[in-house]
């Protein structure tokens, strides 16, 4: 998780900043924008393979060849030139592996642990917001002093060290299964409450990201903050994200995930309305702060409901965590160009705050709804 999301955020707070000035400079913004934008849904996309692949038993496997493209491709970057190996290496291969990587590891969780889960997941989670933390200023400090290719090798002798690490550890426990229903269990969303679910974790993803995509942008512009201090509000909120998986796991075992989760999100959608209205430093400072919190508590839990077996049998823990990711990768993917178009058409943040915000409200009702269902089904702490 360190790994996977951390070279994830390391493109949104470095990368695409700095090929825009250098490297790719003759690129237009939107051209860049995408390179992190298939990265960013790849890395949740493959879900849906390495999940099946987890249940039927080739997790190991897996995860070693995931691991050596991952390596690899990282490597690879720092030898590119143009657009379009760009693409190739940062945005498909190192989007790819590390979905391959990072969706089984929550089912590996559910094999060892079934009443503490949400603790667990939460905890599990926390290598995401530390990798999102500390990547990006390493390689933000390391460009300026040893140039752009020994940065990227730096990084990726980190990363052999994470994944070498994980690769020895990881094993799943129990014995694999073949449960019915194919690589995308499609007969799951004759479930009310199944669709309802996923529909809700896929709009939350759609919305979410927003925020934190333009959050020290709209500081720079709006607000005028320093370049290098807005630089650390995307810092800052990764760091206040692990608060909030910590706190919203540890609710979560008395509450239910899932009341605990909309709590949070109901303060992420406060949060983003609030967010284009936030003209100081100390203003945007609070609003990293709060909203880091709320989407630790998303990151840290969304997955813990797939473990009641309401959701199916233990065996199809892999696919469903899969199918989560996929559907989620959807949201990601459009989710930012989605808020860079109204960004561009109406000139400011104001209405790009409100269709974040007020999809998450949306999201918020599914979630409730699912909730609802559940309940009538007598499925206790869901």
């Amino acid at each position: 998780m360190f790994s996977t999301f951390g070279m994830v955020n390391t493109w949104v707070r470095v990368f695409q900043e700095y090929y825009s000035r250098t490297i790719l400079s003759e690129q237009s913004s939107s051209n860049i924008a995408w390179i992190g934008s298939v990265q960013f849904s790849l890395n949740m996309m493959p879900g849906i393979i390495s999940g099946r692949l987890f249940d039927i038993g080739y997790y190991r496997e897996t995860n070693i060849l995931a691991t050596c493209l991952f390596i690899i491709s990282a490597f690879v970057v720092g030898e590119c030139k143009r657009y379009w190996q760009f693409m190739l290496a940062q945005g498909f291969a190192v989007g790819i592996s590390s979905g391959f990587l990072n969706g089984p590891t929550f089912a590996v969780a559910a094999n060892y642990f079934f009443g503490r889960r949400p603790l667990v997941f939460g905890l599990i989670s926390i290598g995401s917001s530390i990798g999102g933390t500390v990547l990006p200023i390493v390689t933000r400090i390391l460009i300026p002093k040893v140039g752009f290719a020994w940065t990227i090798r730096v990084l990726g002798f980190i990363l052999l060290l994470t994944t070498g690490t994980a690769n020895l550890f990881l094993k799943r426990r129990l014995p694999p299964t073949n449960v019915k229903g194919g690589l995308f269990n499609l007969p799951a969303f004759k479930s009310p409450h199944f669709t309802l679910y996923y529909a809700s974790c896929t709009g939350i993803h759609l919305g979410l990201f927003t925020l934190l995509t333009y959050l020290d942008i709209a500081a720079i512009e709006v607000a005028k903050v320093p370049v290098d201090t807005a630089f650390y509000l995307i810092a800052l909120a990764n760091a206040c994200s692990s608060i909030g998986r910590v706190v919203s796991a540890i609710l979560a075992g008395w509450y239910g995930p899932v009341n605990v989760l909309g709590c949070f999100m109901v303060i992420a959608a406060v949060m983003t309305y609030v967010w284009p209205y936030s003209l100081n430093l100390g203003s945007l400072i609070f609003v990293s702060i709060i909203y880091g919190i709320a989407v630790g508590a998303f990151i840290g839990l969304f997955s813990t409901p797939l473990s009641h077996p309401e959701f199916g049998v233990q065996g199809d823990m892999g696919r469903r965590t899969g199918m989560l990711f996929t559907c989620g990768s959807v949201g990601v993917l459009c989710g930012a160009p989605i808020s860079g178009v109204i960004r561009d058409a109406t000139g400011g943040y104001a209405a790009v705050g409100a269709y974040a915000g007020s999809t998450l409200v949306l999201s918020i009702v599914l979630m409730i709804s699912a909730k609802w269902v559940a309940t009538r089904s007598l499925w206790g702490k869901f």
